[in-house]
């Protein structure tokens, strides 16, 4: 039987999920054929941060696939295989609760449609409830996720993949994403309350929250071990990529949300964290393993270079086929084609291990038609 709330509400109904953004779609574009100006700007704004957010995950996740930049840096070794893929594949549902819900925050608070667009108090005001209750509150709650039913219903489908990556942030329970919304709305709704909201806050908080979330599920050490060297200080304020894969290989330690202070403070701090990160961070100026078997792979047309893994994990994982909605894309293909017959040298774009041996694929920047 499954355990109430673990499923999401929209799960059996594929793309058409999507239509879920369509009252607010709809309001801004009512207002802006048929009235002066968009009345209800929330929607739009709300709109907006969906898509900035949705990209912050888009950019992370070819960050953390264009492996020629990072497999020096990679935690851990392993590729993400389409099993993981498929099991991650409606990680953006959060995207849909969040949206929905800000939009009835809108029409139960009407007065949000007068935030000014800045206020300096509001961010000091929002970064000491983060502190003071998201923080604490998050990691309380990590923690009761990772006992017995809990664990078992609701955080172990988090937990089920096996090499973190950028979507994996957003691959949970409905529940558990009930309670991240109250995580992050604590800070901003304070903030309005005590009359210093503002719009950028709004857009300041979630954006950084999500690049936050994005970092320490990305499976690429981006911290330079010197700077917790120099500022020792910082490393109980900010966590790293490696900090939060160790919690995922070590599931007992580490539960904080972005900062170390409250796993110290729980005594679930892991200590081998920050000398991991430093070994992590300080190799990777070395040479990684050289392959045992390397096959040469070219593009075959601009369209097929859009379904690269460090572009779209989801195309690179189905059969190929001609997307109508990338064709707008083609130009950037083009550019990018361009710049690759400049530089003129091949790169990796994907590997596995099989047998104990590194196999690698490295492309030739040529397409077929050159």
């Amino acid at each position: 039987m499954v355990a109430p709330m673990s499923a999401w509400p929209w799960e059996n109904l594929g793309v058409f999920k999507y239509l879920l953004y369509g009252p607010l779609a709809a309001k801004v574009l009512y207002s802006w054929i048929y009235e002066d100006s968009i009345k209800d700007l929330w929607c739009l704004h709300i709109l907006v941060i969906c898509a900035l957010r949705g990209l912050i995950h888009q950019l992370w996740n070819s960050y953390s696939t264009t492996l020629f930049l990072t497999r020096n840096r990679r935690i851990k070794q392993e590729g993400v295989d389409f099993k993981q893929i498929d099991r991650e594949w409606d990680w953006d549902n959060f995207l849909i609760l969040h949206a929905l819900l800000a939009y009835m925050a809108c029409l139960i608070f009407p007065s949000l449609d007068d935030l000014p667009l800045w206020n300096p108090k509001g961010f000091i005001t929002l970064l000491f409830l983060h502190v003071t209750v998201s923080e604490p509150l998050y990691y309380w709650a990590h923690r009761y996720f990772h006992e017995g039913y809990l664990f078992t219903h609701y955080h172990s489908l988090h937990h089920s993949s096996s090499v973190i990556h950028p979507y994996t942030a957003g691959h949970a329970t409905f529940l558990e994403h009930l309670i991240l919304c109250v995580v992050i709305g604590i800070p901003m709704a304070g903030s309005i309350m005590m009359g210093y909201g503002s719009t950028s806050m709004v857009y300041g908080y979630v954006l950084a929250f999500d690049f936050l979330r994005c970092l320490g599920h990305s499976n690429v050490e981006v911290v330079p071990h010197e700077v917790f060297n120099k500022l020792p200080f910082l490393k109980y304020f900010l966590y790293t990529p490696t900090y939060h894969s160790l919690h995922h290989t070590e599931m007992g330690t580490n539960f904080c949300l972005f900062m170390p202070l409250f796993d110290a403070m729980g005594n679930t701090l892991n200590r081998n964290s920050w000398h991991l990160h430093k070994k992590i961070s300080s190799d990777s100026a070395k040479n990684g393993r050289v392959p045992d078997f390397v096959f040469l792979a070219h593009g075959v047309d601009l369209t097929s270079s859009m379904h690269a893994p460090f572009v779209f994990r989801s195309f690179a994982s189905v059969p190929f086929s001609t997307r109508i909605f990338l064709l707008p894309l083609l130009p950037v293909a083009f550019l990018v084609m361009l710049i690759m017959w400049a530089w003129s040298k091949t790169f990796l774009i994907s590997f596995y291990n099989l047998s104990g041996h590194l196999h690698q694929t490295w492309v030739v920047p040529r397409f077929g038609f050159q």
